[in-house]
């Protein structure tokens, strides 16, 4: 068939489709939106709540400066609805540039969506709702439990036995402190009840819920009534969820960490002298990232503000150094989060999260958010707890209340303060708790476990930030058990998407071990270790420069010791010259994984270890050498068909030439 020049431009068109295709392929994924919205994992058709950061330094921010230089008010919804195109609501302001967003007849997901794709947004993403982390379906929760107290008592608070491996020893804690009045543990929960045992424990809270028929409590929105009126949900009151009685959640975390001890009467918190600040964020159907938020930022002392869009100032007069926050839902941790976790750092607030009760899925958020201390669940006997929920997010693990027997009385809850009434709260002399008959189960009270040791620590050290927080909670962990349940009980493993109940934790799926509070006060007192190293991947026969200098001692004591040492791979690598000053020099040998340690030691003999581990590589083979040489040799799918496409066209031109004469 003849070749016209017309047939011809048009394969040479195709060719040329075919190498700007298989470009835009290959360098698919290098660039990406200015700003990404998260995915909601619920989407609301009807009313759409979106969490918005605005970028520094934009046409957007410098507008919002009030009068000679005020603080900017991110309250951009005007603006915004001209440029969307919709009706946009200003919400709650959550920092110099993050605001609460709402819009109506669109999906949160989509507003997000939308939000994130303007120039002047860094993120956006839906103000979700979180719930309490408590276990709501173990078959002890119904009726038919006759004691009112377990017979093991507060197990938990004791040091472990043969039993109770799981055993936190507050007891030996205390024998270092008692903890401290001036610091302060923040409950962001349901609220708290009076109760005898916190009469003297509380410091003025906030209640943070803004919609009326979350909050229960007569309406009017925020105020500074942090009491919990009863969550109790009537069958239709929240969507996909069944009816239930009040949980008194709040009332039994606090419980844990700072009821009054050594009283002579009723039970001990962890916290012991601590004392807890009430917030209230979850109500009916759970509560809001925004109120939650907004609460944490409070909570901490990065604001005075609790307005809904309005500058309505409460001053917080006890910032907390703590806040435990048993609450989350599935999904992955958003930016929202992840900012206000950095931002409470700078102060020195550590975060404490409950994983979450998922039968051994993935950590809940925002207990997967960075900087946040996860705290996964344990049986008494030292395995993980059926419910709860694994990964490696997980940073320690301590008791979350058991039963073991399948018939009579429950036999491991945990013991802590409630209220007796299924629904609206009984008056304030109501001075009970719970126990076989109201068990406490769940990752939710885990959590506070481990905040009212930090309160102890901080007691002991109150210069220690959320990194030295969990270094210590974790170089004092207690070693997970490895035996003692039933033979068919298998290891922990990764979360895939398939539930699993018992089994025994590794330092991947349940933290860095059980929470020891007597050992972790002791650690909160040695020396803060930071060790880094030049390279991570250095090249066999290499030498690395390791760095211990930023190493510190605690308050006024005194680095007197350095000690390298190789703990794994030491016939990979060798040091060169000294091991027992602030810096060290490692020469490599061979290729694979080597940890170096560093142990500082204090004028008081106390010790600190720091690690860091190098994985080191094969150095590259000499020359180049045929069939790619060292380059690899391997040609991409982009690259093969950009060659093939030229070589055609060649081809194609000189036949063409070869028609023409």
């Amino acid at each position: 068939m003849r070749q016209t020049p017309r047939l011809r431009r048009g394969i040479g068109a195709m060719l040329l489709f075919i190498g700007l295709f298989t470009a835009a392929v290959g360098n698919s994924g290098e660039a990406g939106p200015p700003a990404t919205a998260a995915a909601a994992s619920t989407p609301e058709p009807v009313t759409a709540r979106v969490i918005v950061k605005y970028r520094a330094d934009t046409d957007l921010m410098r507008r919002s400066l009030g009068a000679r230089g005020a603080p900017a008010r991110p309250l951009h919804a005007q603006a915004l609805s001209q440029r969307l195109r919709m009706e946009l609501t200003d919400g709650r302001i959550l920092g110099a540039r993050t605001q609460g967003l709402r819009a109506r007849g669109i999906s949160s997901a989509q507003l997000a969506a939308q939000l994130a794709a303007q120039p002047d947004v860094e993120w956006a993403v839906p103000d979700e709702r979180r719930y309490i982390r408590a276990m709501t379906n173990d078959p002890f929760l119904a009726g038919g439990q006759t004691t009112i107290t377990p017979t093991v008592g507060q197990w938990y608070l004791r040091a472990p036995d043969a039993t109770a491996r799981s055993a936190i020893n507050a007891v030996g804690a205390w024998d270092t402190t008692t903890g401290s009045p001036a610091v302060t543990v923040a409950v962001l929960d349901t609220g708290v009840r009076p109760h005898p045992e916190l009469a003297t424990k509380l410091r003025p809270g906030y209640d943070f819920i803004h919609v009326d028929s979350v909050a229960n409590d007569g309406g009017g929105g925020r105020d500074a009534d942090a009491t919990d009126p009863g969550d109790f949900e009537l069958a239709g009151d929240c969507p996909g969820f069944r009816a239930s009685t009040s949980s008194w959640h709040g009332t039994k975390v606090a419980g844990l960490i700072g009821a009054s001890t050594n009283d002579g009467v009723g039970m001990a918190g962890v916290g012991y002298n601590v004392m807890v600040l009430p917030v209230r964020v979850l109500g009916k159907c759970g509560g809001f990232d925004s109120d939650i938020i907004a609460a944490m930022r409070w909570a901490g002392g990065l604001t005075a503000e609790v307005g809904f869009g309005t500058s309505v100032t409460f001053p917080n007069n006890h910032p907390a150094r703590v806040i435990n926050m048993s609450l989350g839902s599935a999904g992955t941790c958003p930016a929202s989060y992840a900012d206000v976790i950095a931002e409470l750092a700078t102060l020195k607030v550590t975060v404490i999260v409950a994983a979450g009760n998922e039968d051994g899925l993935a950590v809940n958020s925002p207990a997967n958010c960075p900087g946040a201390i996860a705290v996964g669940g344990l049986r008494h006997s030292g395995t993980k707890v059926g419910y709860s929920s694994v990964g490696r997010q997980v940073a320690i693990a301590a008791p979350a209340g058991n039963c073991v027997n399948l018939v009579g009385p429950c036999l491991f809850p945990l013991l802590t303060t409630t209220n007796s009434s299924p629904q609206q709260a009984l008056p304030n002399t109501d001075n009970t708790y719970s126990d076989s008959i109201r068990p406490t189960f769940g990752t939710s009270f885990a959590a506070p476990l481990v905040a009212g040791t930090v309160g102890l620590m901080l007691s002991v050290n109150p210069t220690m930030g959320p990194d030295q927080v969990r270094r210590a909670l974790q170089s004092s962990a207690t070693t997970f058990v490895s035996s003692g349940a039933a033979p068919d009980v298998p290891i922990c493993r990764a979360p895939d998407g398939v539930t699993q109940i018992e089994c025994y934790c590794t330092t991947t799926t349940c933290g860095a071990g059980m929470l020891n509070a007597a050992l972790a006060v002791v650690h909160a007192l040695n020396p803060f270790v930071v060790v880094s190293s030049e390279t991570a991947t250095p090249v066999a026969g290499s030498f690395v420069a390791l760095d211990g200098s930023s190493s510190a001692a605690q308050g006024p004591r005194t680095i007197t010791a350095y000690q390298w040492s190789i703990v794994s791979g030491a016939e990979l690598a060798s040091f060169s010259g000294a091991t027992n000053g602030p810096t060290a020099s490692l020469r490599t040998a061979a290729a694979g994984s080597v940890t170096v340690q560093l142990a500082v030691t204090d004028n008081t003999g106390a010790i600190g270890r720091g690690e860091v581990t190098l994985s080191v590589v094969a150095p590259a083979p000499a020359g180049g050498g045929g069939g790619g040489g060292g380059g690899g040799g391997a040609i991409d799918f982009a690259s093969l068909t950009f060659l093939f496409a030229v070589a055609v066209g060649a081809l194609w031109a000189r036949h063409g030439r070869r028609r023409r004469c």
